[in-house]
């Protein structure tokens, strides 16, 4: 007699690997990839006197290619901390694909690998700054290729032997900061204007990767059986629910603080023309980056609300309302520096 699981038709090869790659996560990478690139449109287009939608139109190509890179290396991140992670997930995400074996570990290599081809190869042919006067040699011309694959060095720290800083709490927290948080807004800048040259790009950056320190620990809480099973001492594992909690909250609300402050905080910037100005570290629409600022600041505290009333609930509940809305505000965080910058 065929049981009803049986019957139950299987799902085809591709959606199994769309599933793999865990599409929802993509998102938010994707958004942070065109937010830095936007932002670099507005304050590129001041620097050289020229309209945004004039320098949209020489760089769109590399937004769409940069987008693709984004997108490509997050998703193989994904893959390769699912391989790496096989124990943990055995026992906290038994049904995916790995775990149940729909996929075996040799398609997983092959799989992660393809990505981490493809994410780095479209970095390399990101080069908007190419031919422009005193641009010369390889790094200069592909500043996103570059940290696209530092980018990727840190997605193979935090889950791969023999360093895996996955299993040491706040160091996991720190290379899950750089790539996603920092590095992320910087290479969406370099599709547009250079990098090396302007601190605008790392203050944004410094902005998302204080926010994700703390905030992207929300993930942890409910795998808590699974990683201790397999030695990964995260935050709530090695400090305990409750003082995890605790530490975490603040980076909800403190680093959206650093947005009226780089309105405030004064560099000199030297100017293609050779011209020195006097500039705030961001250059955004101060009205939209004070409306942000708020909104960022109240959405954080109503999230620590919702972590510390009850601690414990993070880690009996596979998705904590916190973790959604760690994600919606990344979302609104990047459409908001988006829309400062276009303004």
């Amino acid at each position: 007699m065929t049981s009803s699981a049986d019957s139950k038709p299987k799902d085809s090869k591709f959606i199994i690997y769309w599933r793999f790659a865990r599409p929802f996560t993509l998102l938010p990478p994707l958004l942070g990839m065109l937010s830095g690139a936007f932002s670099a449109v507005g304050a590129v287009a001041s620097h050289r006197h020229m309209t945004r939608m004039d320098l949209l139109n020489e760089v769109w190509p590399f937004l769409l290619i940069g987008s693709l890179m984004a997108a490509a290396l997050n998703a193989a991140s994904n893959v390769l901390n699912q391989w790496t992670d096989l124990e943990n997930d055995s026992i906290n995400k038994p049904t995916r694909p790995l775990p149940a074996g729909q996929v075996t570990v040799a398609e997983t290599i092959v799989y992660f690998t393809i990505l981490y081809l493809i994410s780095v190869g479209a970095a390399y042919f990101v080069t908007p700054l190419r031919g422009q006067p005193g641009i010369a040699g390889f790094f200069a011309e592909h500043e996103c290729f570059t940290i696209a694959t530092l980018g990727a060095i840190f997605t193979l720290i935090y889950s791969c032997p023999p360093v895996r800083t996955k299993r040491w709490a706040w160091p996991a927290q720190i290379t899950i900061a750089i790539p996603r948080g920092c590095l992320l807004k910087v290479c969406g800048w370099s599709c547009v204007g250079t990098v090396l040259a302007d601190v605008e790009p790392w203050f944004i950056g410094a902005v998302f990767m204080s926010f994700l320190l703390g905030a992207s620990a929300t993930k942890d809480f409910s795998d808590m059986k699974g990683d201790l099973a397999a030695k990964c001492y995260t935050l709530p594992v090695r400090y305990g629910v409750r003082s995890a909690a605790w530490q975490i909250a603040p980076f909800f609300i403190f680093p959206w603080l650093l947005i009226p402050l780089g309105m405030l905080l004064k560099r000199d910037f030297h100017g293609a023309d050779g011209i020195v100005q006097s500039l705030p570290f961001l250059t955004g629409n101060v009205y939209v980056l004070s409306g942000l600022t708020a909104a960022l600041v109240g959405y954080g505290a109503y999230t620590v609300w919702l972590i510390l009333r009850d601690p414990e609930a993070l880690a009996t509940s596979e998705n904590h309302p916190s973790w959604t809305h760690m994600y919606r505000m990344m979302m609104v965080a990047q459409f908001g520096f988006a829309a400062a910058y276009l303004i």
